[in-house]
């Protein structure tokens, strides 16, 4: 696993100590928080994520897009 993206604002209970992102940080992992997911339909998709470039910080907003992949053959 590479990425986690969640349809909440963090991935971690509020007021908790940042210990679930500090493991997922130093594992690699890149973490999407606050995801909109409403209208995302079961199905495979390809994720287009734009961060803001921001020097210095481990974090930014960013613009997610699911683009819907053509389904497989059988």
């Amino acid at each position: 696993i590479v990425l986690i993206g969640i349809d909440y604002l963090s991935v971690q209970r509020f007021g908790d100590p940042p210990l679930t992102h500090e493991i997922l940080l130093r594992s690699g992992m890149v973490v999407l928080e606050g995801l909109n997911l409403a209208g995302a339909a079961p199905g495979r998709y390809e994720l287009i994520c734009l961060p803001l470039r921001l020097v210095g910080s481990n974090g930014a907003p960013a613009r997610a897009v699911l683009r819907p992949l053509a389904s497989r053959a059988s």
